[in-house]
């Protein structure tokens, strides 16, 4: 089974940059929908961006789990450990770059979506092929991945009046659009 978590991880990744490109555009396909809010971007602000990386690794990762995750003692927290680097990854490149350049630039916010996924996907691989031992158990792992979607929903209807959830084109904040 080890030889096929790297070709897992390949398709993983491959799922979460189309499932998340998509999840960029679905809540405008869906006339603005609050079910589609839930889980794809409402509005162009990081906060809402990140949603298009987590939702989709966190549906590979049940997948994952169903078929050889099972097996494998940290595998919640591997992956736990990918989406927080992918995610953790996007914000700090994000405001370092348009800190330091002045300048936003969709084609680069592009490119870092799907080096983020890449860089996560890849860390996770590397991880389970050398067996790394977690020290967070997997419910904790799992606590914690169910308590980022109940954030991402809440602040998604009621987010912090910051930059982190504030649209840059428009200058508002989540569903409800308030400036």
């Amino acid at each position: 089974m080890k030889k096929e978590i790297p070709y897992w991880q390949v398709v993983g990744f491959v799922f979460t940059a189309v499932v998340g490109t998509l999840l960029h555009f679905f809540f405008d396909w869906t006339g603005g929908s609050a079910a589609a809010a839930l889980f794809s971007a409402v509005n162009e602000s990081i906060w809402e961006h990140l949603k298009l990386l987590f939702y989709p690794m966190v549906l590979f990762t049940l997948a994952q789990w169903m078929y050889w995750g099972k097996d494998t003692e940290s595998f919640w927290c591997i992956k736990l450990i990918g989406i927080l680097l992918g995610l953790g990854l996007i914000v700090v490149v994000y405001y370092t770059y348009t800190g330091v350049l002045g300048v936003k630039a969709d084609w680069f916010n592009i490119t870092l979506f799907f080096l983020a996924a890449g860089l996560a996907y890849w860390v996770e691989t590397k991880l389970f092929a050398r067996g790394f031992s977690c020290p967070v158990c997997p419910k904790l792992a799992v606590a914690i991945l169910c308590l980022l979607a109940v954030t991402f929903t809440v602040f998604t209807f009621l987010p912090p009046q910051i930059p982190l959830f504030q649209d840059p084109v428009s200058g508002t904040y989540g569903f409800f659009a308030e400036s």
